[in-house]
């Protein structure tokens, strides 16, 4: 029955020490999306058209 306890209290402490480590890395900026926005803007036409093309053809129906 003791280790039962002891499997609980080092699954809760390595669980805590990831959540450590992981706010950290947010912190840090390890998970800033730097290539998205450089990505983004060759297909950002192509939204507009769309959007272009269904508001034109809603105004002459």
């Amino acid at each position: 029955m003791s280790v039962i306890y002891i499997v609980l209290t080092v699954s809760v402490i390595v669980g805590v020490a990831f959540f450590i480590v992981f706010l950290m890395a947010v912190k840090s900026g390890q998970y800033d999306d730097s290539y998205t926005p450089s990505v983004r803007m060759l297909f950002e036409d192509e939204l507009v058209k769309e959007n272009t093309n269904k508001s034109i053809q809603t105004k002459t129906d």
